[in-house]
């Protein structure tokens, strides 16, 4: 556990990683499923996200290998056999099983990515075979993937964030979860259109106008996810649940008080108030500047859940160590350059770009 704040900032970027390469094919899927005429322009580039896949793969190996420096609750049991005393609060449940874990994170991804990788495979088919078969077939898989993001982001919520406080639960703490990193997406989706475009190093232009519906979606994004962060801290508020209450106060009023204020002025005010004025969403570098709000918004967020739940004396602020920086350098460094290199190898930007 001496560690622990260090491992958080390596989950951290974890989870980053894995829900870029998730929500490229997830927004794809929405719209198509929703028909938007305007998916043909990004549908391409959302996908080519999915190459982050096994950088994804690798950092989750890491993660899960590391147990007790990962999984607060390992550590609490071992301390607590350690010393020769039980306690309810630290009682290992079926679903906290570290073998049953690896077993279901492992799996689970494989089969997301397979599925992932499938739905990338018959886009490919619907663009250039217009017959009744390939776009039934995409549309068929199309259907699936939302109903797959939602369990497996699920999973992931519940065990790399929601189980390390001990005995909290939250009925909606999955669905706050998996939205909140498809808001980052967004985010992050719209800056990378954004630089792209500014850069003038697409083969197939993207129109102003994307941008517009991207805050569009980035607004209504964050009012449902202002609308889950309310509902679970309301109910155990209002309701006078101490033992839910516990974690927030240990969040909001301890150590990383100053973080949980600043993820929620990134992912909440500065994207509202900026957004809701109309003409703020016609303005390029204000929609990119929205995005990187919410981006490092949810950076912050996630480490907060995650190095949040122990005491205080196991974390840090993030950044505030050479490993910290180290490990998240190289990580989205190496991120970037997979990225960048899919979006050649497809031909979607241009060769000679740096």
């Amino acid at each position: 556990m001496e560690h622990f704040g260090t491992w958080s900032v390596l989950t951290t970027n974890f989870l980053i990683v894995l829900y870029l390469a998730l929500n490229g094919v997830t927004l794809a899927a929405l719209l198509h499923l929703a028909n938007g005429k305007w998916r043909f322009k990004v549908r391409r580039l959302a996908v080519s996200m999915a190459s982050l896949f096994p950088l994804a793969f690798v950092l989750m190996v890491i993660v899960l290998a590391n147990g007790e420096h990962t999984f607060v609750w390992m550590a609490n049991a071992a301390h607590n056999a350690a010393a020769g005393h039980g306690g309810e609060e630290h009682q290992i449940s079926g679903w906290l099983n570290y073998n049953f874990l690896v077993a279901r994170e492992v799996i689970g991804f494989f089969i997301i990515a397979g599925l992932y990788t499938l739905f990338i495979k018959y886009q490919h088919e619907s663009e250039i075979d217009s017959s009744y078969e390939a776009q039934r077939r995409f549309r068929n898989i199309a259907l699936l993937i939302p109903f797959f993001y939602v369990i497996y982001g699920t999973m992931v919520a519940w065990d790399f964030e929601m189980t390390q406080y001990g005995v909290w639960h939250s009925a909606s703490y999955g669905f706050y979860h998996f939205q909140s990193n498809f808001h980052m997406f967004l985010g992050f989706f719209t800056v990378l259109l954004y630089q792209l475009t500014k850069r003038d190093v697409l083969t197939k232009k993207v129109d102003e106008y994307i941008l517009n519906y991207m805050a569009q979606f980035m607004l209504a994004m964050t009012i449902l996810w202002t609308y889950l962060y309310f509902t679970q801290y309301l109910i155990m508020w209002y309701g006078r649940l101490p033992d839910d209450m516990n974690r927030y106060n240990a969040m909001m009023l301890e150590g990383l008080g100053p973080i949980w204020w600043t993820f929620l002025t990134l992912k909440f005010i500065i994207p509202f108030c900026t957004l809701a004025i109309a003409p703020n969403r016609h303005n390029p570098p204000v929609i990119a500047f929205v995005g990187g709000s919410i981006v490092l918004g949810t950076w912050l967020e996630r480490y907060t859940w995650i190095s949040g739940s122990t005491d205080s004396q196991y974390y840090h602020m993030p950044m505030t160590s050479i490993i910290d920086i180290g490990i998240t350098v190289i990580v989205f460094a190496i991120a970037w350059f997979i990225v960048r290199q899919k979006l050649r190898s497809s031909g979607q930007i241009v060769t000679q770009s740096n």
